[in-house]
């Protein structure tokens, strides 16, 4: 919580911390994750808290484990004089001096917890989970829908599946999960959703490549790509590999999955290799195509550019932390960068599919008018009879947007 706080990545810090501690059981590797998600996915709801009951903030990383404790005492309230006493021991093991502040917060929280409640309906970050500007964002563009989304957005992420159709069908995966006690069901676009998630070890046919683990919202783009056998298709910013490893399994082309970090582009290959797929695998820029690009013209291309990840705080929940208002317009500036570079290695007639995983029109909408204002070849084609397809967050899928381009000869 206190890397976060100052700046980190929550993942990058998360996989440092099991490294140094390679002696944690799972036990205790899922509880220390649990609290940390969960801490960060309640963004803002202890700020009201400590505002009230402390004089001023503790050194850190006291604070930080102040509103862990906090989290938890919503979220679990029948366990709130061992959630007290364990925040107290662990503050006390190396700061004993704050043994008092703590306990007294704490406890005080416990007997004022319907105040507390109050507090916090009356403060729209509390009440939302998320920042203001981020709220303000939302509902200027989805006036109906914008409270509903940040809700989604505020609970554990869906488990979805992306069957891989050279190795199985959805009904047979189906039908070994059923055998195996595993309720899922398949959704419109033939994802599996789970009716709770698990680990990939205790799923029936995970090592033999029958299927990936793909939020099912992310499912649409080999689908909408519409890639066929023996075009030349490229996948921009590809790592991990999931949509890369879709469009393999959907039809026989000759795929390049461009990556600039050379780290992730070796989980690309990993996932591969275990799905029993051939791409090639390209370190470079998109940016950047001298450094990557042979010159021939691609038939398709999917740009799943980076972005704000403001669709999928909920698996990320630092993201809501460390995002700022002034961030979007730089994304915005780096995605027009790569559309507008990628769109000479297009060939003539070929369609581009550009996605975002962003709820903030800036990044989505703003963006594909302003590229078709400065393309007059770029004509835009519907997506199962819409223009373009924003999806936000829900009980089922992350939130995602889609725009599919043809240029023009």
């Amino acid at each position: 919580m206190q890397a976060v706080r100052d700046g980190a990545n929550l993942t990058d810090t998360w996989e440092a911390l099991q490294r140094a501690h390679p002696q944690w059981p799972d036990g205790t590797r899922g509880a220390v994750r649990d609290l940390a998600w969960g801490t960060l996915r309640d963004y803002g709801r202890a700020e009201p808290i400590l505002g009230r009951l402390l004089q001023k903030p503790l050194p850190d990383p006291y604070q930080a484990l102040l509103m862990v404790a906090i989290h938890r005492l919503e979220s679990r309230p029948e366990q709130s004089h061992t959630i007290v006493d364990q925040a107290v021991e662990a503050v006390a093991a190396t700061a004993p001096g704050l043994r008092g502040v703590v306990n007294g917060v704490l406890r005080n929280l416990v007997r004022q917890a319907d105040q507390a409640a109050r507090w916090r309906e009356a403060d729209p970050v509390a009440r939302h989970r998320h920042p203001d500007w981020w709220i303000a964002r939302l509902r200027a563009s989805w006036p109906g829908e914008w409270e509903s989304a940040l809700e989604a957005g505020n609970q554990h992420p869906p488990m979805a599946l992306r069957v891989n159709p050279r190795r199985a069908t959805a009904t047979q995966v189906l039908e070994g999960f059923a055998a195996a006690g595993i309720d899922a069901r398949a959704l419109d676009n033939g994802a599996l959703l789970l009716a709770r998630p698990r680990a990939v070890a205790q799923l029936p046919g995970f090592a033999e490549g029958r299927f990936s683990v793909q939020d099912a919202g992310a499912q649409w783009a080999g689908r909408w790509l519409g890639a066929q056998a023996g075009e030349r298709v490229l996948d921009a910013c590809a790592a991990p590999g999931g949509k890369a490893a879709q469009i393999l399994e959907l039809a026989d082309v000759a795929l390049t999955a461009l990556e600039l970090d050379p780290r992730r582009a070796r989980r690309i290959e990993e996932n591969f290799e275990r799905l029993g797929l051939r791409g090639e695998i390209r370190v470079g820029d998109a940016r950047r195509t001298a450094g990557w690009w042979d010159g021939r013209p691609f038939d398709r291309i999917l740009a799943d550019v980076p972005c704000s990840a403001s669709g999928v705080a909920r698996r990320h929940p630092d993201i809501k932390w460390l995002r700022r208002r002034e961030d979007i317009p730089r994304f915005a500036a780096q995605q027009a960068e790569i559309l507008d570079a990628l769109w000479h290695t297009l060939a003539p007639g070929g369609t581009m599919l550009y996605v975002t995983c962003s709820v903030f029109d800036e990044e989505n909408r703003g963006q594909i008018a302003r590229f078709c204002t400065r393309h007059a070849d770029a004509l835009r084609l519907p997506l199962d009879g819409r223009l373009e397809q924003q999806l936000l967050p829900t009980a089922e899928h992350d939130g995602f947007y889609y725009a599919l381009l043809r240029k023009q000869a």
